[in-house]
This record gives structure tokens, C-alpha cells and sequence, in this order.
């Protein structure tokens, strides 16, 4: 057990970090950066494992007041048709819609109308975690900072088709790959904020489609920097983890299973009518595998749910991210679990740093009085991206460790799908 709750911090990196240029014209590295944005990680010991930090996420408290306007956008992709819910963070109002989550209310169209700025405020774009939104209470207070209090930034939240309270209106559910969303609003975001530099973070699920997508972007990527919090990397080595003990497989698993069965009766009507899932079959689902051999392999087109969780796993796309990338991992999170961690990939890709705390469970990171470790990192490299560095100084050809020392000429593309998803 650490010593009363003070947790133990490790970076892993590539030997040489990307140089970054502060706007002053001195040099640092994404390394430094990170290092100076990390503080130390005191948890509450009275919740000295990763089970009980965890838990205690049941203890429902308030957590920051944060309000959204919701907007429905129409989805470009012809075949992963429908809509998506995107919730932007708003000044206080009194508006109530009852079908949205508490503080949520649709813009008006004249609202929306008027989004549209030049401003060059840095805009943060977050992805939640598996069945969440918005509303969670661990993204709310990664993001308070930011914006309450005089905060800066301004921030979204691109909901997961039919969470939040979304409606699905293909019979399509999210993916644990499916990128297309927040890619079509990053693109609609650079187009209406043309003069704002756009982060993203995400969370769990959130912050594997995260890292999914900026490994595809590559050298092309909208965003100046992103990170990625809890993410599970390898879903297939998370899921035999959960699977392997009981508590992740009678607690974490049937629960996760129990939120998806919930999430699924909610959409039912328009799931049942656009594809062949069988109802009867995902009533009688108790874990999250079974939910996704149930539905996803069903949906999508994957043999079994260990194909799913291997293409959609974010582990080889570290290797083609050419943006500052900031991971942070608990090792102790039993969800996202420890031996899903890509090391290796982390050492040659001198874009990425990943932050490692010896405490912390699953997006909790409880300290003494409630309080949450996470929020500190995070804003405070975001802060320093948007503000000290000079973003469009960083250059995006630096080659990875071991490259062009390869005896055959060979191509290793390291987001190449397996389920290839046709227009």
C-alpha cells in the first residue's frame, strides 16, 4: 500500500521528446511540459486501492455546476448515417428541456445561428467514457477549471450516439472505434472557429476513440494536442482482465452490462427495426462481453466480440500520432488495467508522454475532502499548450525510434482496420 495515500508517479516516453518553442522564442520538450504539469498525487487513504477508489464513484455527489446547449448534427458518413448530440458549455441559464439531462437544453435555432466566431479562444472537444455524456461527473470536473471562475476556454462534448439522452435514429450504437463523429464535428469546429486552436480529451471508451482518431488524422490532425485518461488501449487484454477475477466480472462487468441492457431498452424500438439484433438474446446478457457478442459483433459485422475488441483497440494507433499526446493511467484501475498499457509504443514515439500514478482506480482519483486529482493535470497542460507554447511552431515529422533501420522494405500502417466500414 503506498504510504498513506501518496501515490507514485512515472513517465514513459521516447528517449528524445519532441521540441516544443514557447512563445518567448525558448525551447523545451512535450517531457518537461508534462513533468511541470503533473503535481504530486496525494489520495484520500482511507481508499488506499484502485476497488475502492472505484467504488466510491457510486457516492453520487453534485460535482460542479456545469451547463450545456445541445445541438443534433445530421451525420455525413453513408453508411454510419443518423445523428449525433454535441452539448456546449454555456453560461448559467433557466432553460429545462425534461428529456435531457439536468442543466442540458437544446439551442434554439436562432441561438445557433449566432455560434459562429472568429475569437481565438483555445475550445476543448471531450469524449466520455462507455454509456456516460455530459453530464459525468468526472468530465465536469475535469473541465470546470477551464471554464467557471473567469475560466478561458471554451469546451463540447460530443455525446455517443444514444447516450445523454440522444435518440439513435439508425439503430447504430457507438463503437469502441467509430471515429467518424467526432471526426465530421472537429472538421465542422475548425470551419466555424477558424481562428480557435482545438484540443481534445477523452475519457475510458472516450479516451480510446480519442487516440483512435489521432492516430488516423496523423500528420493531418485538426487538433494541437490531445489527451487521454483511463484509457483501456488493449480491449481484448481489458476484457480477459475483467473476466479473470471475480470482482471484475460479478462487480465492474455486470454492471457495465446492466448500463448497456439499460441504455439498449431505451433505443429498442429503433435498434430492433434497423438491424437483426435479437431482442430476447440481449435481454438475457448479464456482462459487458456478452452485451457486445450480443449486439456489436451483430451490428457491425465482427465474428466474435475478441475481433471487435482487437480492431477497436487504440494500443498500435500511439505509433502514428504526430500531435503532443498526454496519456495518464492509474495502475491500480481495475477496469483499464495495467497489462493493456502499450509501453513499448509510448518509448518510440517521441510525441507521447504517458503519466502513470501507482493509485487512482477508473477515472476516480479521490482526495482527502472528495476532491479529484485528475482535473489538476489535465488543465494544467492544456493551459500551457494554449498559452506558452507557440502551437504552430511544432513540427509534425519526427520520426519514431527504430525508423528507416528496418532490412526489407516493408509498410507498417498502424491504424489499418480489419473491419473495413464502406461508403
Amino acid at each position: 500500500m503506498d504510504w498513506f495515500g501518496r501515490a507514485k508517479i512515472d513517465f514513459a516516453h521516447a528517449a528524445h521528446p519532441i521540441n516544443l518553442t514557447r512563445k518567448d522564442g525558448t525551447t523545451t520538450d512535450i517531457l518537461k511540459v508534462v513533468e511541470a504539469a503533473v503535481p504530486k498525487c496525494q489520495m484520500n487513504p482511507l481508499l488506499f486501492n484502485g476497488h475502492l477508489q472505484t467504488m466510491y464513484t457510486a457516492v453520487k455527489e453534485h460535482g460542479p455546476q456545469i451547463y450545456y446547449k445541445r445541438k443534433i448534427f445530421d451525420a455525413d458518413h453513408k453508411t454510419y448515417a443518423g445523428t449525433f448530440a454535441v452539448d456546449f458549455v454555456v453560461p448559467p441559464h433557466q432553460d429545462v428541456d425534461e428529456e435531457l439531462p439536468s442543466r442540458t437544453a437544446f439551442f434554439s435555432e436562432e441561438e445557433f445561428d449566432r455560434i459562429r466566431s472568429d475569437d481565438n479562444k483555445p475550445m476543448l472537444i471531450a469524449l466520455h467514457g462507455l454509456s456516460g455524456g455530459s453530464h459525468e461527473i468526472y468530465l465536469r470536473h475535469a473541465i470546470a477549471p477551464l471554464v467557471l471562475d473567469g475560466g478561458k476556454w471554451e469546451v463540447c462534448v460530443v455525446n455517443a450516439r444514444g447516450c445523454a439522452n440522444s435518440k439513435v435514429t439508425t439503430g447504430v450504437l457507438f463503437n469502441a472505434r467509430a471515429t467518424w463523429d467526432v471526426r465530421q464535428f472537429i472538421k465542422w469546429a475548425r470551419k466555424t472557429f477558424p481562428n480557435r486552436p482545438l484540443f481534445g480529451v477523452g475519457f475510458s471508451l472516450g479516451a480510446n476513440i480519442m487516440t483512435n482518431y489521432v492516430g488516423e488524422e496523423g500528420a493531418n490532425c485538426p487538433l494541437k494536442a490531445a489527451i487521454a485518461v483511463g484509457n483501456p488501449f488493449d480491449l481484448e487484454v481489458s476484457n480477459k482482465g475483467l473476466q479473470s477475477s471475480w470482482l471484475g466480472k460479478e462487480v465492474y462487468s455486470r454492471v457495465m452490462g446492466n448500463n448497456l441492457k439499460k441504455l439498449f431498452e431505451q433505443h429498442k424500438e429503433q435498434i430492433i427495426k434497423c438491424t437483426n439484433v435479437d431482442f430476447d438474446r440481449v435481454q438475457n446478457v448479464t456482462y459487458l462481453h456478452e452485451f457486445d457478442r450480443a449486439v456489436q459483433t451483430v451490428t457491425w459485422g465482427y465474428p466474435t466480440e475478441n475481433a471487435y475488441y482487437r480492431d477497436a483497440s487504440s494500443c498500435d494507433a500511439i505509433l502514428a500520432i504526430r500531435i503532443p499526446f498526454f496519456a495518464i493511467s492509474a495502475l491500480d484501475d481495475p477496469i483499464a488495467v495495467k497489462e493493456a498499457i502499450p509501453y513499448q509504443e509510448f518509448a518510440v514515439n517521441p510525441y507521447t508522454v504517458l503519466c502513470t500514478t501507482s493509485l487512482g482506480g477508473h477515472l476516480s482519483w479521490f482526495e482527502i475532502g472528495g476532491g479529484r486529482w485528475h482535473p489538476k493535470p489535465i488543465c494544467n497542460f492544456l493551459n500551457a499548450m494554449a498559452t506558452e507554447i507557440d502551437l504552430e511552431a511544432v513540427s509534425r515529422e519526427e520520426k519514431m525510434v527504430g525508423d528507416g533501420k528496418y532490412q526489407f522494405n516493408t509498410d507498417f500502417n498502424p491504424v489499418r482496420r480489419k473491419l473495413n466500414v464502406l461508403e
